[in-house]
């Protein structure tokens, strides 16, 4: 008998292959995204970005108003400073990094060594966080705003059907006219290369698929702090019941398929978290190995420069320590929040672009020694 676990499990490692191999063959990636920005004043891959909302604000909206899953997001609530700073933090260790937190694994899976530094880095940073947590909760409840809202037509006191068709009215002309000109398209390309634009509507299909079946977006850092939390409990199990961030349930909800609660944590347990981010992650990992080895690009390098690899060691950290303040990555905010007019989606953002700018300059004068 097929179960709705079994079910969303091969859902989420199946999406997570074809999230892996199509972001590798465009080398589809949120750092790179906004590091181009301001390192080489290409606007491109943001450009293709609008082409993903033009595809999941319209499909999310819709799947809100047939009721199939729950709105807001389950561990999803009101904004607070916590996501502006997060934010910041998050996008100046991506740059750092040389990948995004989806980025990180597919390039992982494709053989980057430095990204596994990063990908270490990032489930260090979430240990850290975990040491400092009760500081930080004392923290959040300073940066809180005097807001209930959740979403931005629940703050201005609008329909959310109409907030996506005004985004949508903004959107449709510039990508039309972006399509047309050929701004958003990549010049000259190798073969075997998927042109990001399609890379960005594909990607929004499979962020609706995978909101249809598991009832909430895509998102993988909780288990980093998972995978450490693992660690020291087979290592120091004393010390792993020491912290209260490994003791606490973050989230419970009802998945579409199920007729059961799902509660998950970051703790060691293979609990809801691990039932829909594990599948996930392993996905993406070997649907970037899949893609690599099938264009035989898949060939480690091991001889880094130190200062590669301190960058992405630090960026990890940084990364991972941020995924927990924000809380949450990119793909939790830009690929499930954002769709929906998120108010923590869009301090994320907003302090990520800037971050992602501090970064850059970071990695100009500090990696590359570039004044």
């Amino acid at each position: 008998m097929v179960t709705a676990e079994f079910i969303m499990i091969a859902t989420g490692f199946l999406i997570g292959i074809c999230v892996g191999f199509i972001m590798h063959r465009s080398d589809y990636c949120m750092a790179g995204m906004f590091r181009d920005i301001f390192m080489f004043r290409s606007t491109t891959m943001v450009k293709t970005f609008l082409l993903f909302l033009l595809v999941t604000i319209p499909l999310f909206e819709l799947i809100r108003l047939t009721g199939l899953v729950a709105f807001p997001f389950p561990k999803y609530g009101p904004p607070s400073l916590g996501n502006l700073f997060g934010g910041f933090l998050f996008g100046t260790g991506m740059v750092l990094a040389g990948g995004c937190a989806v980025g990180t694994l597919y390039k992982m899976g494709a053989g980057s060594f430095p990204s596994m530094l990063a990908f270490i880095g990032m489930i260090t940073g979430s240990m850290i966080f975990a040491i400092y947590y009760p500081e930080w909760a004392l923290l959040a409840d300073l940066f809180k705003l005097p807001t209930t809202a959740i979403t931005l037509p629940e703050l201005v006191g609008i329909p959310s059907w109409l907030a996506a068709l005004f985004a949508l009215l903004v959107i449709i002309p510039i990508s039309i006219r972006w399509l047309r000109n050929g701004s958003i398209k990549k010049g000259s390309v190798v073969d075997g290369y998927l042109q990001p634009w399609k890379a960005a509507v594909a990607l929004g299909l499979l962020a609706v698929l995978f909101l249809l079946v598991m009832g909430l977006p895509m998102g993988i850092t909780t288990s980093n702090s998972k995978f450490g939390a693992m660690l020291l409990n087979l290592l120091a199990p004393e010390q792993y019941m020491s912290f209260s961030f490994f003791q606490k349930i973050s989230f419970e909800y009802l998945p579409p398929l199920g007729k059961k609660l799902i509660r998950g944590g970051a703790g060691a347990s293979f609990d809801g978290i691990a039932l829909v981010q594990f599948p996930l992650i392993i996905g993406i990992i070997g649907g970037a190995a899949w893609s690599a080895i099938r264009l035989g690009e898949w060939h480690p390098r091991f001889n880094l420069p130190g200062r590669q690899v301190v960058s992405a060691v630090t960026g990890g950290i940084i990364m991972g320590y941020a995924s927990r303040i924000a809380p949450s990555c990119n793909l939790w905010h830009l690929y499930g929040g954002l769709p929906i007019l998120g108010l923590q989606s869009i301090l994320f953002l907003a302090g990520m672009i800037p971050g992602s700018w501090f970064g850059s300059i970071l990695l100009k004068r500090l990696v590359f020694k570039i004044r």
